[in-house]
């Protein structure tokens, strides 16, 4: 009997000992678990935060192009204005002449080339003044706080001001009814300029 109490009591130390291998087997898997999710979850921070990383250079990178842009198209901006300070000076007589046709069809072309790469004309007279998007230079006689006249064409690139049209602002003294007729006058003589 002793020899059975013998074997009896090592068949249960060995069962406990597998219990123990278990339990430990179980926190091991449980800590290996617990560092994989881990492991998992810091490596979906990293891909996201690299996303962001590209997300934010294609953007800085297309900003500064914009800027790059911006900067030429404000050095060719006089050249413009020059063209429309030109054709403002010539007679009636010589606005059909070839070599100033050629000329206005050259300014087109420029103001053509700018415009698909985001340049935009400001049209501000008769709208109200806004110092934000208008300098003014000057006061006359008209609709209090309404454009009058534009002193220098202002430009927007891709819905950014580039550069603010100077313009006349009305002191009053005169009525809307007035100024948008007066206005509509001035806008046919243009056209048919």
């Amino acid at each position: 009997m002793a020899e059975e109490d013998r074997v009896a009591s090592e068949s249960e130390v060995s069962e406990l000992a597998e219990e123990a291998d278990i339990e430990s087997l179980k926190q091991v898997l449980a800590q290996e678990k617990e560092k994989a999710e881990r492991y998992l979850a810091n490596w979906q921070r990293a891909e996201a935060d690299f996303r962001n990383y590209k997300t934010r250079e294609e953007q800085e990178k297309k900003e500064l192009i914009n800027w790059a842009n911006s900067t030429l198209v404000c050095d060719i901006l006089p050249v413009l204005d020059a063209f429309g300070r030109a054709f403002e000076g010539v007679s009636p007589a010589g606005k059909g002449l070839s070599w100033i046709t050629g000329f206005k069809q050259i300014q087109r072309m420029l103001f053509d080339v700018l415009n698909k790469h985001g340049l935009a004309e400001m049209k501000c007279v008769g709208e109200k003044f806004d110092p934000s998007l208008h300098e003014a230079v000057a006061q006359q006689e008209g609709v209090e706080g309404v454009v009058l006249d534009e002193v220098r064409k202002g430009y927007k690139l891709k819905d950014k001001l580039l550069r603010a049209p100077q313009v006349v602002v009305g002191k009053g003294g005169e009525s809307l009814a007035d100024e948008v007729a007066k206005q509509g006058e001035e806008d046919l003589n243009r056209e048919t300029e």
